[in-house]
Parts: structure tokens; C-alpha cells; sequence
């Protein structure tokens, strides 16, 4: 265990001790009325395509306009907001509901991230949720105007597939033990999957210029991504630092390379947190270990990364999911008490 994440387990734990009942397993009816400023929606980014393929019924016109590759923004502002606005991405297969009400009902981080004073802004994906996707090359391969072999990849992912790669158990329905995750509501989580049609989109995905102009815009937010974004907020730093406070990568798919330079990287302050049970997951030991030595190079280049491992730092039991485990408060905790240490609201 780091020196970094040792510290981040002693205030966490006092933090605990001294939080009032409602932090630790909120529910509707222990919680005071929440206190918004603000609220609202958008998009970032963006383009306008031109298609002659937009339909394949007769009762649409398939030739026109749309546009494509935006982002939707959904924002909540409480009454005397402090410090730094956070930005919650989504990963695989899924969409900003991620960050809302948890399966059994609780507390999301969205509305905790408020309750502490943040404010909080929760994007769909480019192509996921309410960020449309683009269906003409679907209705081009229909109308036969090109071969089958053109028809854009879209998959999703099944019940037993999202059971080990989210770490619920080592195969379907079997548990590791201890796990945090609230089984009881296991079909009310299967509800959130989706159509994941990121195979389809160019690299960068479209929500890395998107979160670009979003972080412009918000002028410093500390942008939280998860699993398949996890790499977007590394993406985005590299197109461009501005407005761009901190980085909280959630058990990412991929950090970058350790070999492609840490330039960007080390304008702000970073923190990688992984759950439990990685080590029994090929898969995502290996990201682990890609993590680890990107940390390493970021801070022998004067950045300063943290990577935290729950386990660590007392804390066992938590799934791929961890903002939607039985304990996701006191872990948005640590994130809370990293961003208050770490990140600044000065330019």
C-alpha cells in the first residue's frame, strides 16, 4: 500500500466515524430535502451528416439532415456549491443511469455528489441513452444499397457475460464471497444494460472531443470515468488540458501506455481506484498491472497519481460496480475526501 493511499484510508475512516447515519445507507425517508440551485440539460458537440439512407419504411423520408456524435448533459447545482463541479462518464453497455438510484433503491452518487456541494453533471455517451446514434449505415445494408458485410458492429452484453466481467462471482450465479453488490436486485441492474455501439464509432469515441468542450465550458471540472470510459478523461487531456481539474478513473479498461508520454498528465492531479476480487480476474488484473505503471511514470515525470485498491485500504466485498454496492457512500467518500485534498479551484 502506497503512502498516498494510506493517508486517504486514515481520514476516510475518520470520516466514517463521524458521519451522521443517513451517509452511510441513505434512504428516502432519512434524508432532508435536497436544495437545488439549478438544473437542466444539453449537448456538447456534434456534426451535421448528410444521408439518403435515414429510413427503410415507406413511411419516412430517407433523405435529409441529422445530426450525429453529441453528447447529452444532465446538471444539478445545490444552493452554495463549492469547489470544483464533477462529471460522471458511463462504461460499457450502459448509460448516466450508472451514477442515479441504485438497483434496491438508494442514494446515488449523483445526488450524494450534490448533497456535499458539488455540482454534478452526468453525460450519455456519444451513441448511448439520449445521445443519438446514427442508423444509416443499418438502412443502407437493409435497402441493399451495400453489401451485408458493411453492417455497423453493435453488440450487447448478456446477463452471464456482465456477471464475471462486472465481478459478481468467478462464473454465473455463483458469488464471490462477501460481495457488496445488492443481489436482491439484480433484475432491476440487468434493466440498465444497453446496446453498446462503440465498435461502430471512430477512435477517439466522439465523447472525448465532447467531454473537451463540456470541461471548456464548465471551466475546471474533475471528470469521474468509469470501465470503458475510463480512458476518456486521459483522451481528453491529451487533446487538451483546459478546463480540466482533476482525473477519477474508476476501474478503467485501459490507462494509457506507459510508453506514450505523460505530458499532459501531469497538469493534474489524478487518482485511480480499483474495487475488490482482481486478482481472480485475468482480465482485470492485467489492467491493474497497465495502471500501476502508468502511475509510476506520471509521477517520476514530477504529476501526481494515486492508484488505490480498495482492499488497501479496509474496504472488501466491492464489484465492477462499485458506485452501486451496498457501501458505494463511503466510497464516494473517498473520492469526496481526495478531490477536497487534491484538486483546486485555481487555474
Amino acid at each position: 500500500m502506497t503512502r498516498h493511499a494510506s493517508r486517504i484510508g486514515t481520514a476516510l475512516a475518520l470520516a466514517i466515524l463521524a458521519a451522521p447515519a443517513w451517509a452511510q445507507r441513505a434512504t428516502g425517508s432519512s434524508v432532508a430535502p435536497l436544495r437545488i440551485e439549478k438544473q437542466g440539460s444539453f449537448f456538447v458537440g456534434g456534426h451535421d451528416v448528410h444521408s439518403d439512407t435515414l429510413s427503410s419504411t415507406a413511411t419516412r423520408v430517407p433523405t435529409g439532415t441529422i445530426t450525429v456524435d453529441q453528447v447529452y448533459v444532465r446538471y444539478q447545482i445545490p444552493v452554495g456549491a463549492t469547489g470544483n463541479p464533477v462529471t460522471f462518464i458511463h462504461g460499457c453497455c450502459l448509460t448516466g443511469k450508472t451514477w442515479e438510484t441504485t438497483p434496491d433503491g438508494r442514494m446515488g452518487w449523483d445526488e450524494y455528489f450534490v448533497r456535499k456541494g458539488r455540482g454534478v453533471y452526468v453525460v450519455d455517451q456519444a451513441s448511448r441513452g439520449r445521445s443519438a446514434a446514427n442508423p444509416s449505415a443499418i438502412n443502407s445494408v437493409k435497402t441493399a444499397k451495400t453489401a451485408a458485410d458493411q453492417l455497423p458492429p453493435i453488440f450487447a452484453v448478456s446477463h452471464e457475460d456482465a456477471w464475471t466481467r462486472f465481478r459478481f462471482g468467478p462464473e454465473y450465479p455463483k458469488t464471490f464471497p462477501g460481495l457488496q453488490f445488492p443481489l436482491d436486485a439484480q433484475t432491476e441492474f440487468w434493466k440498465q444494460l444497453v446496446p453498446d455501439w462503440i465498435e461502430s464509432l471512430p477512435t477517439p469515441n466522439p465523447t472525448v472531443p465532447a467531454l473537451s468542450e463540456l470541461a471548456q465550458r464548465l471551466d475546471r471540472t474533475v471528470l469521474i470515468s468509469h470501465s470503458q470510459s475510463g480512458i476518456y478523461p486521459f483522451q481528453t487531456a491529451a487533446l487538451s488540458t483546459t478546463g480540466i481539474a482533476g482525473i477519477v478513473a474508476i476501474e478503467p479498461a485501459a490507462c494509457p501506455a506507459a510508453t506514450d508520454g505523460t505530458g499532459p498528465y501531469t497538469k493534474m492531479p489524478i487518482l485511480v481506484l480499483f474495487g475488490d476480487y482482481v486478482g481472480l480476474s485475468p482480465l482485470w488484473a492485467a489492467r491493474l498491472r497497465s495502471c500501476r505503471e502508468f502511475v509510476q511514470v506520471v509521477n517520476k515525470s514530477g504529476g501526481h497519481a494515486e492508484l488505490v485498491a480498495l482492499p488497501d485500504v479496509g474496504f472488501h466485498g466491492n464489484t465492477h460496480m462499485l458506485m452501486q454496492d451496498d457501501n458505494s457512500l463511503d466510497i464516494a467518500d473517498i473520492l469526496l475526501d481526495w478531490i477536497g485534498k487534491h484538486v483546486t479551484t485555481e487555474h
